[in-house]
């Protein structure tokens, strides 16, 4: 497990409700929804719901990354990158993935579904922000055993793509201790807008970061991180 980076995201809608948004930019959201609402629900209730993961209309909030320690004892360290200026975390975590390549480029990616989220989200908001992709992040014109992404929704799979499993369900199904005192995925952008909290929803990416490692090592039949062997710095 040594040479994997994992990494988990936490993304906002870009306004705090369908109201904000300018007359434009809510006609374009109620387009880009028009097939995935439901019978009678309007583009402004369904902007809650959905914003925040839709690329165009949100932005990252909070990146966090972890990697193992060479130690004698397995360790795994912890980081986010997060504020209300994404284009700052976005150069911020780019600049961090840098340094590591300089050092040694025998390492991969690791999170859970982040081949069809986390990993192209990021490359979407670098554009929109002007900002160039690394290439070590752009994965669009390689083939699967080109990439570095180990997906433990992809290990999981087993080929069978018709199934989706969360974090949350796969930690719970495998056994493993899972954080019940954090918010749930789809209170982010309240915890945001409403609460202003950061540093809740920092923790509770980290945390996902933690399960992200325990699922990957339970997976290879490694024994779990001890929580006293997590370090978040």
């Amino acid at each position: 497990p040594h040479d994997l980076i994992i990494i988990d995201i936490e993304t906002a809608s870009s306004a705090p409700s369908y109201e904000d948004l300018s007359a434009e930019w809510q006609q374009l959201f109620a387009d880009k929804t028009t097939y995935s609402r439901k019978d009678n629900v309007s583009a402004a209730e369904f902007y809650p719901q959905r914003a925040g993961v839709m690329a165009e209309f949100s932005k990252v909030i909070c990146i966090s990354m972890g990697y193992f320690l060479k130690e004698e004892q397995l360790k795994l360290r912890v980081k986010s990158y997060y504020g209300d200026d994404e284009k700052k975390v976005l150069t911020e975590f780019v600049k961090v993935m840098d340094n590591i390549r300089k050092h040694s480029s025998n390492w991969h990616f690791a999170g859970h579904n982040i081949k069809e989220f986390d990993i192209p989200f990021l490359c979407r908001r670098l554009i929109i922000n002007e900002l160039p992709i690394p290439d070590y992040l752009n994965f669009q014109n390689k083939k699967p055993w080109e990439t570095n992404i180990v997906d433990t929704l992809q290990y999981w799979r087993f080929g069978d793509y018709k199934n989706y499993t969360s974090l949350r369900l796969l930690s719970a199904a495998l056994g493993l201790p899972s954080p019940k005192d954090d918010i749930d995925g789809s209170k982010v952008g309240e915890v945001y807008w409403k609460d202003k909290d950061l540093e809740r929803i920092a923790t509770y990416c980290q945390k996902d970061v933690v399960t992200v490692a325990n699922i990957f090592l339970r997976l290879q039949n490694i024994p779990l991180l001890h929580p006293d062997d997590i370090e978040f710095v």
